[in-house]
């Protein structure tokens, strides 16, 4: 029996709030979902985020790569391009050569690059990095993440398990806020207890008006359990798991098994606003060159495949995925042929409503600080554009302050 509580994905995540550790997160099955998009189907212009996160630290110069510029091969001899392996994107830089499926969408108007993104002062560390990414809280810690605190100003109603959901087995921080959180959908076969241990967990659920606030939340986060419970799991079962459910060829817990149960919910008018998906393995300090490219085409054939999927149904306009890493590596390779912690980053925007083309300033590579690209756009820029234009709210209730909005959307 895989059954995780909304606590424990909280607690696997690292957020310590103490209110959303009682109010938080559950584990949602695909009848749920879709139980709730047949009960309280999203309305047809709804928009919808879906935010893939590239963990530890994707490589931005050798996938938006200047390959016309003497400064990024000198740095870099043995792991540089050269300008004709690149998938031309004018101005003199290319897409990763194993990004076809990308490049086709780029050709098509429906990407858009934000280039040299990231935060003042920044940090080379991993989890400080991340955390600040997910948390949208540069200078001081936060223990809430920025689209929990989008989840925190929603109404308190039955849909507020299925608003924000997260592939796999752990919450991210991003989805934690300090009334409530997300729900994550674990990738295989989801079953709550059945019998006297499931009547038992299930009268956990039931809240009485003598309860002091936390056990009112611990009441409302066991019966969201059995909520999201029904949503998912027989579906998944029928389906023969969740490998089955990905399609063919997909492997389960794969980038592409992810976006096609995100895809199936989409098409299903399930009531969630945001999708979080993800994938690792990106902290390339050695042998970078062949794992990069590898990594590379698992996105870029995922989101070319999941684009093409959206853009033939009815909410083509509604979706916009954002994919972000931590931080990009330093120009200069190391001794192990890879790179090491940089700074500043490309993030890649992409949707039919999305206006295609270059965001942003190319950071140069004769203007480092300390062998590390200088930033050009401020992270919260992004999330500021895609809080006002995909889910319709103030970004300055949500990131506690005002930020540009940029023009992919």
């Amino acid at each position: 029996m895989d059954t995780l509580t909304r606590r424990k994905f909280l607690l696997a995540s690292g957020v310590t709030g103490a209110a959303a550790l009682v109010g938080g997160a559950g584990a949602i099955t695909w009848n749920e979902l879709h139980s709730a998009a047949a009960k309280d189907p999203l309305p047809q212009g709804a928009g919808i985020l879906v935010l893939l996160t590239l963990y530890g630290g994707n490589d931005g110069l050798n996938t938006v790569v200047p390959a016309a510029d003497p400064v990024y091969r000198s740095a870099r001899p043995d792991l540089a391009y050269q300008q004709h392996e690149v998938l031309d994107l004018g101005e003199g830089l290319g897409l990763n050569p194993s990004m076809t499926a990308m490049h086709d969408l780029w050709t098509g108007g429906r990407l858009a690059i934000v280039r040299g993104v990231g935060y003042p002062q920044p940090n080379h560390s991993h989890f400080v990095s991340m955390d600040i990414w997910q948390t949208a809280s540069p200078t001081e810690p936060s223990t809430s993440g920025w689209l929990g605190r989008w989840l925190d100003a929603q109404p308190d109603d039955q849909l507020r398990a299925l608003r924000a959901v997260s592939l796999g087995g752990v919450l991210p921080p991003l989805l934690a806020g300090t009334k409530t959180a997300g729900s994550a959908l674990p990738l295989g076969r989801f079953a709550v207890p059945k019998g006297a241990a499931g009547s038992a967990l299930q009268a956990l659920g039931h809240s009485s008006a003598q309860d002091c606030p936390n056990a009112a939340y611990a009441a409302r986060d066991t019966a969201d359990l059995f909520t999201v419970a029904s949503a998912f799991g027989p579906s998944l079962s029928a389906r023969g798991g969740a490998s089955s459910a990905a399609g063919k060829g997909a492997a389960a817990g794969s980038l592409a098994q992810q976006l096609d149960i995100v895809a199936s919910c989409i098409e299903s008018s399930v009531p969630t606003r945001v999708y979080a998906v993800s994938l690792g393995g990106f902290d390339t300090h050695s042998a970078e060159k062949g794992t990069q490219s590898t990594l590379l085409k698992e996105v870029s054939d995922a989101l070319g495949a999941f684009q093409q999927r959206i853009s033939a149904g009815p909410r083509a306009k509604d979706v916009v995925l954002v994919a972000y890493s931590e931080f990009g590596r330093r120009v200069a390779a190391n001794a192990n042929q890879g790179t090491d912690h940089g700074t500043a980053g490309p993030v890649f925007v992409l949707g039919d409503s999305v206006r295609g083309g270059f965001v942003g300033e190319q950071p140069s590579l004769n203007d480092l600080d300390a062998g590390d690209l200088k930033f050009h756009t401020d992270f919260r820029c992004v999330y500021a554009t895609v809080l006002d234009r995909v889910l319709g709210v103030d970004p300055a209730s949500v990131l506690g302050g005002s930020f540009p909005a940029l023009s992919f959307v």
